[in-house]
């Protein structure tokens, strides 16, 4: 890769990579930091990463590093399910804060794989390179974390 194409990269994927952190880690420096690790990182191998499969080298990258964060933050994690009874007003009409709770309480590899499916719009192949599973995986991960979703949610009355 060149500096061109590694500067190109940065244009181009900087906000993707931050948006997905985030949206795992509710944290907007940790997001930062993480970002800026894997552009880093990226930087010191530019020799060897091709540039066509640099989109996904940085959501792995990405996806590793917030992991390694988050297990120096809970070392002692695991990846059950809290499911945590909703309680919902009458007048709450805050759709997008209810939903953030509820990815909130799904385990980070099915939290990671909702996010990028349905919020930055990969599709399976590319979801199992950067969470390093294959489609079937894939595909069962947001299922379950569907599930999970539609269990809290409820209803979409309930939500709005």
């Amino acid at each position: 890769m060149t500096q061109k194409e590694y500067n190109n990269c940065v244009a181009s994927f900087s906000d993707g990579v931050y948006r997905f952190i985030l949206k795992n880690i509710q944290n907007e420096d940790d997001a930062k930091d993480i970002v800026q690790d894997v552009f880093l990182k990226m930087w010191e191998k530019i020799e060897q990463i091709n540039y066509e499969t640099a989109k996904s080298y940085l959501f792995t990258a990405a996806y590793r590093t917030m992991l390694d964060k988050i297990k120096k933050l809970k070392p002692l994690s695991t990846e059950t399910t809290k499911y945590i009874e909703p309680n919902h007003q009458n007048q709450y009409s805050d759709a997008s804060e209810i939903i953030n709770n509820a990815l909130n309480l799904l385990p980070e590899k099915q939290k990671a794989a909702i996010t990028l499916r349905d919020y930055e719009g990969y599709n399976y192949n590319e979801i199992g390179e950067i969470l390093e599973l294959n489609e079937a995986q894939v595909k069962i991960t947001i299922f379950r974390a569907r599930k999970t979703l539609k269990s809290y949610l409820g209803s979409l009355e309930t939500v709005i």
